[in-house]
Order: structure tokens, then C-alpha cells, then sequence
């Protein structure tokens, strides 16, 4: 298995976990193909029945990895010379998007453990597993909805409804485990402490089912948000991504970024200062 996504057995139980922890896990060119590998992996595996999928260190996905798309100047990932070409980065973002609903597409349930932050392209990775626990202080939320990103799978929508769906990806906010617990957009949420406990009995109990039934009753429930259009609504949000980094704001977000660091355009942009 690739460098920034580790595997392993227990029993009926596969865990991966990001491991790019000196970057809080963040999303370089090799991670999404490398989930999807360890992902089918494990799908393959008659022996397996439960995925677990965590982040290394202090966090769960800190999401793409600003420093390298954001700070390098242009032409960079993502980031085209003007006039861009849209279909170059649809290609490159759907590849993307695949690869994180590789979680979604498996045979085999998912629960994401969400021990640290998941923010941004972190949070597009942690909506496509089937059951989310959170660490009650751990945030989620997806700020570059307030400049330079759309999410590209889309999955809050369906997992919250329109209204706080709009309240979400409108503001770009972070709420914390226990919120996203109470607005219905995780599973459950445990103090931090308790966290691989109550993962490890949730992982072990589904366990004791067979492949075949875990198989049919995740195909019959995904079916059905198929059904409302799902892969339609990513093809639009996977496209209005580029398109969020190409725009004249987008640009002038990615200008600062080259000029002052990442760190402070995000700081800027997320005070809502950037455009002032």
C-alpha cells in the first residue's frame, strides 16, 4: 500500500488510516488513489465484513494541501494559466471524487472515525462512509465554500437536507462532533476518550453479520439516494469547484496565498476581510 494511506487486519476488521500526519493528513496527489486501493482491497477480502477508515496523529483529513496547491504558483494542480480549460480540471477533480466514493461504492460497510479534524476535501472523504463517529471537540465543516472549493461529492445535502445543507456550505462554518451529531450529519458523537472503544464495539457487532446481508442492505439504502440524482448533483459540483478557483475572486484568493502564505489568505478569507 502507497505511503499516505496505511492498512490493516483485525480479524473481520480492516482499518485504514491517512498517514500524512506532519500535514494533519491533508490531500497531496497520491491520497485519493490510494484510499480507493486500500478501500478495494479490503472489498475484495472474503475475511473482511467492516472497514474502518481514521487519520494518523491529531487529525481525520485537514483537506487538499494548501501548501501545495495553493501557496505554488501557477500552472500548479488545480490552479490553470487564464483562459483555463474547464474539462481539464473536471477530469482531474471527477478522478477525485471517484476515488473518495470509492467509500461509498464498497460492498463492504465503512464507518469513519473521526479523531481530529475534517475539514474541507477532509470532509468530502469522512460524508462518503455509510456510519461517521466523531470525538465530540473534533470540527467538520467545509470553509473553501466561502471562496476557492465547492465539495465536490456533494453528500451534505443528503445527509442534512436543503436548508442545512444551505446554512453549512453558505457560511463555510465549523461545527464540532456533538453538533454535527445533533444536526443529524454524523452518526454519533463520544467524548474523545472513548472514541476508539465505541467505534471498536460498533466495527465488531457489525461484524458478526454476514458479507452477503451487510452487502444487500447497504445496496438497497444507497440505491435510493441513486436515485434522487446523486452522481447528476456531483457532476455539477465537481465542475463548480474548478470553476470556484478560477474565478476572479478564486484568483485573487490564490494571488494571496503566493504572497502571504496560505495560512493568513485562509485567515483573511474566513473573516470575511478578503474582498472588503
Amino acid at each position: 500500500m502507497g505511503s499516505t494511506v496505511q492498512y490493516e487486519t483485525d480479524g473481520r476488521v480492516a482499518t485504514l488510516t491517512l498517514d500524512r500526519p506532519e500535514r494533519y493528513n491533508a490531500i497531496d496527489d497520491s491520497m485519493p488513489g490510494e484510499l480507493r486501493e486500500a478501500v478495494e482491497r479490503a472489498d475484495s477480502d472474503p475475511d473482511i465484513h467492516v472497514i474502518v477508515l481514521t487519520g494518523a496523529g491529531e487529525a481525520f483529513c485537514s483537506g487538499y494541501d494548501l501548501k501545495q496547491y495553493a501557496e505554488a504558483p501557477r500552472p500548479t494542480t488545480g490552479s490553470q494559466e487564464m483562459p483555463w480549460d474547464p474539462m481539464q480540471d473536471y477530469r482531474m477533480m471527477k478522478s477525485n471524487t471517484e476515488d473518495f466514493m470509492s467509500l461509498w461504492r464498497s460492498y463492504t460497510p465503512v464507518i469513519a472515525k473521526v479523531n481530529g479534524p475534517a475539514v474541507a476535501g477532509g470532509s468530502d472523504i469522512a460524508l462518503c462512509a455509510d456510519l461517521i463517529v466523531m470525538a465530540g471537540d473534533a470540527p467538520i465543516g467545509y470553509p473553501p465554500a466561502r471562496v476557492w472549493g465547492c465539495p465536490t461529492t456533494m453528500m451534505w445535502v443528503y445527509r442534512l437536507g436543503p436548508a442545512e445543507a444551505k446554512r453549512m456550505l453558505f457560511t463555510g462554518d465549523l461545527v464540532d462532533g456533538s453538533e454535527a451529531a445533533d444536526m443529524g450529519l454524523v452518526y454519533e458523537a463520544v467524548p474523545a476518550a472513548d472514541l476508539d472503544d465505541r467505534v471498536d464495539e460498533l466495527a465488531h457487532r457489525i461484524a458478526g453479520v454476514p458479507r452477503n446481508q451487510l452487502m444487500m442492505q447497504k445496496l438497497a439504502i444507497n440505491q435510493a439516494y441513486e436515485n434522487m440524482g446523486l452522481e447528476t448533483t456531483q457532476t455539477f459540483a465537481t465542475l463548480f469547484d474548478g470553476m470556484t478557483r478560477h474565478t476572479p475572486e478564486g484568483v485573487a484568493f490564490k494571488e494571496r496565498c503566493e504572497a502571504v502564505g496560505f495560512k493568513q489568505a485562509v485567515a483573511e478569507r474566513d473573516r470575511g476581510e478578503l474582498f472588503d
